[in-house]
């Protein structure tokens, strides 16, 4: 009874393993069988009366040897991620766009048509590898438009670890068949996806021209938290896709900026939103869009993206509003995702050197797989004096930023999920903040005392420590909020329409972390059964509309929904969006003058 019950728990186990790991249902039989195997041979054997300790290391290796080669064997494919959810979907009309003919496909009931891994630009491979993105090719025939395309080039965990993560981070992870298989990940990343209603209006639609986050280093346009599909339903074209990230998008080296036609190098990734924008002003209206009225969004890094959109030479007329939230490059000194042109090119040469060659040329002939595994730091954009000519906040003190209104905010929890290695004591409290604050940590400390409480929460692998609280509350102003509080103060001086919100709804799931306010926002709440009570489905539908309304109108508010102050002289409120929805005071008011003595020191130097 030993046996088989040790086999039977293994062989549970081992289920579990290949469910975490994607592997395909075969691999489930032949584990099953391979439980059965052992556990009759061992039978047999004693029925014959040859059970011995030979015999029966004999049956475990076998058992085990099994165990692995099925799990290497049957480990997931490679599947572009399906455009909608509903098995074999309907087919669109086709539509004509600049390059050719293509259809997409009706989710469930027809009420929203998918056009999914559409190409904007060249695949970026090769000799253009390091290099502006290029008009896309034509092609003949009609081009089914069902799948996105793949994940641009970045780090990739670990299946196994990825699952846990969402079990105990996202609390989302679901079983169920089907999902046996990988996203493919490539240097040919630039695709683009739109979702439009499946019944045609009667005039062109507002477009919603969504920029995903990830640290410039990771991220994809197929994930879940951002799909376009219930905000259409509302009236809006949704278009969202992928781009450079990493050493491919943010490599920075003179030799480059030398062979630029435009002189440009470092912002690869950059170049293809703004590729992906043209695009999209080009050809939004055969799918029903009004190229008139597109507002540029994003969140975390797709939010500083949006920001660097609206500084860029290249941009001007392409849009009209702005949807920005937890990030900005409005600093002196931004505190990530962007940096100076010098720092780029250091980091550039680390490349270089880390891979043994003279010249980014020769970086080109480094196969991508290998590529992607640099240990330089390619996690930002640079003034290029193409893209960005200098640094984002003179191009809002000269009031020649192109946005014309502007809804942004941030979460209660921003930081958190960063410092989650961080012990955090009454001992290196303030070291911790001079990290990023310099001789202003001590003048933090007091606004924001080590024994402050900690959060509500926290993750189960945090390591805590007494000052925890205090510099999560810290750095979220310092790396997330405080951008929004630059933002909305330049919109206030130029007479610009701008709202701004403070999410703190709690939950089961992203709860009010950084992210948690995606699936509220964009309407994607139903995708994890469960974790959402009714007064978050009533949260994110008062959320949704603020943001369709403000993309059609460029003002949030409208008929049965509490009123959103606009920021102005005198009105520096936010909208707290909660179970009870209100404007409130800014919570981080004491903290930002504190990172404003920080930063005016660094523009005074």
């Amino acid at each position: 009874m030993l046996f088989t019950g040790l086999i039977i728990l293994l062989t549970i186990i081992y289920l579990i393993i290949l469910e975490l790991s994607k592997n395909i249902i075969l691999g489930w039989v032949i584990g099953g069988l391979a439980a059965v195997a052992a556990i009759l041979t061992r039978i047999s054997l004693i029925k014959k009366n040859q059970l011995n300790l030979r015999t029966q290391l004999i049956i475990w290796g076998a058992f085990i040897g099994i165990l692995c080669i099925n799990y290497l064997m049957t480990s997931p494919p490679y599947k572009n991620v399906p455009a909608v959810d509903n098995k074999n979907p309907d087919v669109t009309e086709v539509v004509h766009v600049t390059q050719g003919d293509l259809t997409g496909v009706y989710n469930a009931d027809h009420s929203v048509k998918v056009y999914a891994g559409i190409p904007y630009a060249k695949p970026p491979v090769g000799e253009l590898r390091f290099k502006e993105p290029q008009s896309p090719e034509a092609w003949d025939g009609v081009r089914a438009c069902d799948a996105f395309g793949p994940m641009a080039m970045q780090p990739r965990s670990n299946t196994l670890y990825d699952s846990l993560s969402h079990i105990l981070g996202w609390h989302d992870y679901q079983v169920k068949l089907g999902d046996e298989y990988l996203e493919p990940m490539s240097e040919d990343c630039l695709y683009l996806n739109v979702y439009a209603p499946g019944d045609a209006a009667e005039e062109p639609l507002p477009v919603i021209f969504y920029i995903h986050g990830g640290s410039l280093t990771t991220g994809q346009s197929s994930y879940t938290e951002y799909r376009g599909e219930d905000l259409a339903k509302r009236g809006v074209i949704v278009v969202n896709f992928a781009y450079r990230l990493g050493v491919f998008g943010y490599y920075t080296a003179d030799d480059l900026k030398a062979e630029s036609p435009n002189k440009t190098t470092g912002n690869y990734g950059l170049l293809d939103q703004i590729a992906a924008l043209n695009w999209v002003k080009d050809n939004i209206a055969s799918f029903g869009g009004d190229p008139d009225r597109i507002t540029i969004a994003g969140e975390s890094a797709g939010s500083s993206s949006v920001n660097a959109i609206c500084v860029s030479p290249l941009t001007e007329g392409l849009f009209n509003y702005a949807i920005a939230e937890s990030s900005g490059i409005l600093a002196h000194k931004p505190f990530h995702t962007f940096r100076e042109y010098s720092e780029a090119i250091e980091q550039g040469d680390m490349v270089r050197s880390e891979f043994n060659v003279a010249s980014s040329n020769e970086l080109r002939d480094i196969p991508a797989e290998k590529l992607v595994k640099t240990t330089s730091n390619q996690s930002a954009m640079t003034v290029d004096g193409y893209a960005i000519v200098e640094q984002p906040y003179l191009t809002y003190e000269k009031g020649k930023n192109h946005e014309k209104a502007l809804l942004n905010g941030f979460n209660a929890k921003e930081a958190d999920a960063f410092n989650l290695g961080i012990k955090a004591t009454a001992d290196n409290y303030e070291e911790l903040l001079a990290e990023d604050l310099g001789d202003y940590a001590g003048e933090m400390a007091k606004v924001v005392p080590a024994n402050s409480p900690q959060r509500d929460q926290h993750f189960i692998v945090d390591p805590l420590g007494d000052a925890k609280g205090a510099l999560n509350e810290a750095y979220s102003a310092i790396w997330f909020s405080y951008s929004h509080y630059l933002w909305n103060n330049y919109m206030i001086e130029q007479g610009k329409p701008a709202y701004e919100y403070y999410f703190t709804k709690v939950n089961d799931s992203l709860s009010n972390y950084h992210a948690g306010e995606l699936p509220y926002a964009y309407g994607n709440l139903w995708r994890h059964p469960g974790l959402y009570s009714d007064e978050d489905y009533k949260l994110s539908d008062i959320m949704q509309q603020y943001w369709v309304n403000f993309a059609k109108t460029g003002d949030p508010n409208g008929e049965g929904l509490p009123k959103w102050q606009m920021r102005a002289e005198g009105q520096d409120k936010l909208l707290q969006l909660d179970t009870t929805i209100k404007m409130i005071d800014d919570p981080n008011h004491q903290l930002y003058q504190v990172i404003d003595k920080y930063q005016n020191s660094i523009k005074e130097n």
